[in-house]
């Protein structure tokens, strides 16, 4: 039994560690649940978990969220997608993460006035051209990012 335990562990480490290793939204803080109708800075973690290059993320915004800046990141282009009321939908970042780098997009919004969950949904395009869907398409494999408003 003593030597099943460390193996036990490792398997969980790693378990963990590929479960956390995903595109993920959450407050400028790291917490994943804020308040009703508070103005919110969010930061966008993406990891490039391939041996090629991440060349764009796009944000799909959850309906209720009104984004109103972002942070400069120098090396990506940003252009964004706007409804017929003028609220940004869907942000997109163009440039270079590397292998084994990440990246992190910090924005502003106001959250929703109404209690619920916000389900933020990314794709990531990698230099090879494959997209990895972050949204809930296959929750287990490549979860949506969830924020709890409270």
């Amino acid at each position: 039994m003593n030597v099943l335990k460390p193996v036990l562990s490792l398997a969980a480490a790693l378990l963990l560690s590929v479960a956390a290793a995903h595109a993920t939204v959450r407050t400028e803080t790291g917490l994943a649940e804020s308040q009703a109708g508070a103005s919110e800075t969010y930061r966008l973690n993406v990891p490039t978990e391939k041996g090629v290059s991440t060349t764009q993320v796009r944000l799909v915004i959850p309906a209720g969220v009104t984004v109103t800046r972002f942070q400069v990141l120098p090396g990506f282009i940003r252009t964004i997608r706007t409804n017929e009321a003028g609220l940004i939908t869907e942000v997109t970042w163009k440039g270079r993460i590397a292998p084994q780098e990440y990246a992190r997009f910090f924005f502003q919004a106001r959250n929703p006035e109404q209690a619920g969950t916000l389900s933020w949904k990314v794709y990531q395009t990698y230099s090879d051209g494959s997209v990895v869907a972050w949204d809930d398409t296959n929750p287990e494999q490549t979860p949506a990012s969830k924020t709890a408003v409270k």
